[in-house]
């Protein structure tokens, strides 16, 4: 019975995934932070600058197993660019850009190679999900990457305010579990925000005013979708 519920929940998680799979989705670099009024309110929101993509590559689920779009976005001297790459894009006939960008969506049926798309994908009002490179914080340790609270700061405490204290046993099992919570490298990951909304749409500047935080430091590539969790019911 057990096995079968499992089976079940995982056939349910599958059929989601399918249901759930991103339609439109853009690429853009993170300009920062200011914020703008709506209906009489100061709204907090974050600047996003889409420049036109061009379509290089589409990926199909018969030919690459997943369906995609690869897309470049920007202008790069011929100079820079590899000769793998500048053969890539001469087969495409599209003109080499600044980065190569895979989109996953759900069907890749509505474009062509060489296709423009530009920032007019996402409307002004649309839930979306903001995927970016979280900032990198360097060696951290387990007060900033854990919160920890830390060693007693006074009575007797010597030396040992941030230290983490035991992290183990005895002479069994003489090891440290993996997964226990220690000092190392923290952020710099693909984080992914959901549910945004978007404020406005500017296609004439290609800019995206998108309420609230986005992950990332100014200047990073952003990935922006249409929110999967609310795909299901219309949005």
């Amino acid at each position: 019975m057990e096995s079968a519920g499992i089976l079940r929940r995982a056939r349910m998680t599958e059929e989601q995934t399918e249901q759930t799979m991103a339609t439109t989705a853009i690429v853009g670099e993170k300009v920062g932070m200011t914020q703008t009024w709506v209906d009489d309110k100061v709204v907090p929101v974050t600047v996003v600058k889409v420049d036109p993509m061009r379509v290089v590559q589409i990926k199909t689920n018969e030919r690459d197993g997943y369906t995609a779009l690869q897309v470049t976005y920007g202008t790069k001297k011929a100079s820079r660019v590899s000769k793998p790459e500048a053969g890539h894009f001469e087969k495409a006939g599209v003109e080499p850009g600044k980065r190569l960008v895979e989109l996953r969506l759900d069907s890749g049926d509505e474009f062509e190679v060489g296709q423009e798309i530009t920032v007019e994908q996402i409307e002004s009002g649309a839930k979306v999900d903001v995927t970016g490179t979280s900032r990198g914080k360097g060696f951290a340790g387990t007060m900033k990457r854990h919160n920890f609270s830390g060693q007693p700061a006074s009575h007797g405490a010597h030396k040992t305010h941030r230290k983490p204290g035991s992290v183990g046993q005895c002479a069994f099992p003489a090891r440290v579990f993996k997964g226990m919570r220690m000092a190392g490298h923290m952020g710099h990951e693909q984080v992914t925000t959901q549910n945004l909304t978007v404020v406005d749409s500017d296609a004439e500047r290609g800019v995206l005013l998108i309420k609230g935080a986005v992950p990332g430091p100014a200047g990073g590539v952003v990935t922006i979708r249409n929110a999967v969790k609310l795909a299901g019911q219309g949005s």
